[in-house]
């Protein structure tokens, strides 16, 4: 376990390391972990929305995620989530964790991926190339009446499921291998 931390760089900054990547491919087109809980009791989920920017003079994330998604309960629970992103390598693990529920699911041992406890106590996996371990900050469900444009509603929700409810997350520190 400490040996993948160790071997992860961890002496630069948030900013040097995040300045360096392109945060719309990285979790739009490559897609992300989004993990909450602790080693005894954790689930992970694959998403594809979300941002890294600047806020409240912090580097942030910002995620959505459904309430109907086992790894909401997670979030819930916690202070703590973990963003990891991965080498194309691991597409199907990222497909498979967001194709099935952890409520039915063992995804660690489906995928093949190593469940990793940081020192912060958030999950991440060993096969991560780079996660972001985060702090929540804010939370706000979507309604619908707050959609600008109406078009958006009816393509991305009621059969595709509930309103997301937004998360904005410090990120605190950054483990890149």
């Amino acid at each position: 376990m400490w040996g993948f931390i160790h071997n992860m760089i961890m002496n630069k900054t948030t900013y040097e390391v995040l300045s360096k990547e392109d945060a719309l491919n990285l979790i739009g087109k490559q897609w992300m972990l989004v993990t909450a809980g602790s080693k005894d009791s954790y689930n992970t989920m694959t998403a594809s929305w979300g941002g890294i920017g600047w806020l409240w003079n912090k580097a942030v994330a910002f995620v959505f995620v459904r309430p109907e998604r086992y790894t909401h309960e997670f979030i819930e629970k916690n202070d703590r989530l973990t963003l990891s992103f991965y080498t194309e390598e691991y597409r199907s693990a990222l497909q498979l964790c967001g194709t099935k529920s952890g409520r039915d699911t063992d995804k660690a041992a489906e995928t093949g991926l190593t469940p990793l406890s940081l020192e912060s106590g958030a999950m991440t996996f060993e096969q991560a190339r780079l996660t972001l371990d985060c702090k929540k900050l804010f939370k706000a469900s979507m309604e619908e009446a707050n959609f600008l444009d109406k078009e958006l509603v009816e393509r991305w929700y009621g059969a595709h499921g509930g309103m997301h409810d937004v998360y904005v997350v410090e990120i605190e520190t950054v483990y890149e291998k």
